[in-house]
C-alpha cells in the first residue's frame, strides 16, 4: 500500500509541474495533468485512500474541463462519485452527478449523462430518498431528450415508486402522468394499463375517488379485462360506499402481484365510511299511555262494513223526519 501511496505523491508531483510556466511552457499544460491527476486517483484507490482519490479525480476533471475535454471531465466525476460513496454525504453526491450529466450532455453523450444520474439515485436512495428522486426525474428529461422512451420511462417509475413510499400523493400523481406520457409515446399499451390501476389507487389514497374515476375514463381504454374487472369493481364499492366490497377489491389477487410499493398502497388506503341501517324503533319502558280525545267515536274492531253502513241509513232517516 505505501508503494502505492508514493506512487500516487509522485503522480500528484508531476501535474503540478505540467500547470507551472516557464520560459519554454507560456500556459499550462491541462490536459497532461489531468492524466497525472487521474492516475493519482487511481493509486489512492488502489491504497484504499478514498477521499485523496475522490479529490484526485475532482482535479482531473477540472483540467479536463478547461482543455474542453468534456467527455473525460465527466467521467472523472462519476469515478469521484463511485469511490466516495461511502465516505461523501447525499448532498455532495447529488451535487457531483449532476456536473457530471452536465458535462456529458456538453460533449454530446446524453445517455451517459442520465446513467450517472441513475447510478447516483441508487446510491442515495436509502438515505436522501427526495434527492433520489430529484435525480430519477432528471435522467428521464435527459433520456427524454435523446428519444430513448423506454429507458425514460424506468428512470420516472423508480421516481413513482418513491413518492409513493414517501406518501407524497400529490407528486405520485404527476410523476404517474409522466410515466403513462412515455409508454404512449412509446406504443406500451400493457404498461398503460397496469399504470392506469396505480393512478387510481393513488388517487384513492389522497381520498378522491371522484379524480380517481376521472382517470380511469382517461385511460381505462388500454386496460386489460382483470385489470378492467378490478378498477370498476373498486369505483363501484366506493361509489356505494360499501365497505366490504371495496376491501375485498383492494385485496384482489392482480394488485397484490403489482409492484410492491403499489401493492403496500393498496393495504393503506383507507377504506368507504359504509351507509349504516336506519335504528329499529324502540319502545320506552313506563312509558304513559298515549292521549285520546273523549268525543272520538270508538268501533269494535269486530264492527264490519254493514254495520257501518246500516247506522249510517239509521242516521240519516232520522235526520229526513226532523225535517218533516
Amino acid at each position: 500500500m505505501s508503494a502505492k501511496l508514493n506512487e500516487a505523491h509522485e503522480h500528484c508531483k508531476a501535474a503540478e509541474k505540467f500547470l507551472k510556466t516557464s520560459l519554454l511552457r507560456w500556459k499550462p499544460d491541462y490536459d497532461s495533468a489531468a492524466d497525472e491527476y487521474n492516475q493519482a486517483a487511481q493509486c489512492y484507490r488502489i491504497a484504499r485512500d478514498l477521499k485523496s482519490s475522490k479529490d484526485c479525480y475532482i482535479k482531473a476533471s477540472e483540467m479536463y474541463k478547461k482543455n474542453h475535454s468534456f467527455f473525460h471531465a465527466g467521467k472523472a466525476l462519476e469515478n469521484a462519485i463511485i469511490v466516495s460513496k461511502e465516505t461523501s454525504s447525499s448532498d455532495e453526491i447529488y451535487t457531483l452527478a449532476c456536473d457530471s450529466s452536465s458535462l456529458y450532455q456538453q460533449h454530446g453523450s446524453g445517455d451517459s449523462g442520465a446513467s450517472v444520474l441513475d447510478k447516483a439515485a441508487k446510491i442515495i436512495e436509502e438515505n436522501s430518498p427526495e434527492n433520489a428522486v430529484k435525480l430519477y426525474q432528471q435522467a428521464a428529461e435527459v433520456s427524454s431528450t435523446e428519444s430513448s422512451q423506454h429507458q425514460g420511462s424506468e428512470y420516472i417509475s423508480k421516481s413513482s415508486r418513491i413518492l409513493v413510499k414517501l406518501r407524497r400523493y400529490d407528486e405520485a400523481v404527476d410523476s404517474l402522468r409522466r410515466e403513462i406520457g412515455f409508454h404512449q409515446e412509446a406504443g406500451n399499451i400493457g404498461a398503460v394499463g397496469r399504470l392506469t390501476v396505480a393512478i387510481v389507487l393513488v388517487q384513492l389514497a389522497r381520498g378522491d375517488p371522484v379524480a380517481a374515476e376521472k382517470a380511469y375514463k382517461e385511460w381505462g381504454c388500454n386496460c386489460e379485462a382483470p385489470e378492467m374487472q378490478t378498477i370498476e369493481q373498486l369505483l363501484q364499492a366506493y361509489d356505494e360506499e360499501d365497505r366490504d366490497s371495496a376491501k375485498r377489491a383492494l385485496a384482489s389477487p392482480f394488485i397484490r402481484s403489482m409492484d410492491v410499493e403499489y401493492a403496500r398502497l393498496a393495504a393503506s388506503i383507507p377504506l368507504p365510511e359504509g351507509i349504516d341501517p336506519p335504528p329499529k324503533a324502540t319502545v320506552r319502558e313506563n312509558a304513559a299511555p298515549s292521549y285520546v280525545s273523549p268525543n272520538a267515536v270508538h268501533m269494535k274492531p269486530q264492527q264490519d262494513s254493514q254495520e257501518i253502513e246500516s247506522t249510517y241509513d239509521e242516521k240519516k232517516s232520522e235526520d229526513e223526519d226532523g225535517l218533516c
